[in-house]
């Protein structure tokens, strides 16, 4: 496990600002209206100015970024997706949404991804000089199986941009960041647009980075605004050290059995 400490920036910001990790659909506004308008074919550099603009800040700052997500079009389907580039410009990996966000809660908020978007087929992982990173979109925080696939893998930070509305931000979001960092004794970072009182989908906000211990490291309100906090690496191993958990998981019996009513 890497010893690494280092000063880790996200934001939460109206579209077309830049943090060091940005947040989902940061380019056009969140409705299932806008995405077909705003996606980019990042094979057509010139005609994708969010993915140009993402590679460009990168080079000239020097630094790794987290790119959000924006609308990607390819072979005629849309894709939620997810860029990470170096402090060289290049790209260095891309996550496609693994799970769509479709809810339906009466009374509440409809939205149906999956009416627009097509799903991801992989996980993403990708080496940088901040550590190794694992890398969901919103909904896919919701699956633990993914954040412990990252965590099997060395992961030490999984990153979930992400735009959860006002319904599930306030009863979930904090949850399940601090779920998957507390389960899988690494760092989650969370960057999410700030709220815009004027759009039809209501934002909850709360951009967080949260440690191995499941302890919230830094937030942030519901305005613009840039977090910036250290992460040490050497946190992970400690905690694995002191709860070893991964060494104690039960393979042999975490299955599903059929139980067989025995009758006197």
């Amino acid at each position: 496990m890497a010893n690494t400490r280092g000063n880790f920036s996200f934001t939460a910001l109206q579209p077309l600002e830049l943090p060091t990790i940005s947040k989902e659909m940061w380019n056009c506004p969140y409705s299932n209206d806008y995405f077909a308008k705003y996606a980019e074919n990042f094979e057509e550099k010139d005609a994708s100015p969010s993915f140009s603009m993402l590679s460009e800040a990168a080079l000239s700052l020097g630094i790794t970024i987290v790119g959000g997500s924006m609308p990607e079009c390819d072979s005629g389907m849309l894709f939620n997706t997810c860029c990470v580039f170096g402090a060289d410009g290049k790209l260095k990996a891309k996550h496609r949404k693994v799970h769509l966000f479709d809810i339906d809660i009466p009374g509440d908020i409809s939205f149906k991804e999956s009416d627009i978007f097509t799903a991801g087929d992989r996980p993403t992982m990708v080496d940088t000089e901040m550590g190794c990173i694992g890398v969901g979109i919103c909904h896919d925080i919701h699956f633990p199986e993914l954040a412990m696939l990252y965590s099997a893998k060395g992961a030490h930070l999984i990153c979930y941009p992400g735009a959860f509305n006002i319904s599930t931000g306030e009863l979930l979001w904090e949850l399940v960041q601090r779920a998957r960092a507390a389960d899988n004794q690494l760092f989650v970072a969370t960057c999410s647009p700030s709220r815009e009182s004027n759009g039809s989908y209501m934002i909850w906000c709360h951009s967080t980075l949260v440690g191995p211990n499941g302890e919230i490291i830094a937030t942030s309100g519901h305005e613009e605004t840039v977090v910036v906090a250290e992460i040490d690496y050497s946190a992970i191993q400690l905690r694995r050290e002191h709860i070893p958990v991964q060494n104690q998981r039960r393979g042999d019996v975490y299955k599903f059995i059929d139980l067989v009513e025995h009758k006197p």
